[in-house]
């Protein structure tokens, strides 16, 4: 039988979860950090366009 993951017990397969789970957080929250914010509220200024016309009917050409 090959040796897998799969095989391995309960204590071994908990901590190599952890460890993954502790990378995956770690690495979103680095990259939260480092990400450029936004200098103008033009996103902003763009969502709330979208929401204040979701329930108008579209203007034909």
């Amino acid at each position: 039988m090959v040796p897998s993951f799969h095989n391995a017990d309960k204590p071994t397969h908990r901590r190599v979860m952890v460890v993954g789970l502790l990378f995956c957080l770690a690495f979103v929250g680095i990259s939260f950090s480092l990400r450029s914010q936004p200098e103008t509220g033009q996103v902003l200024v763009k969502a709330d366009r979208l929401v204040r016309t979701a329930g108008e009917p579209h203007k034909a050409n």
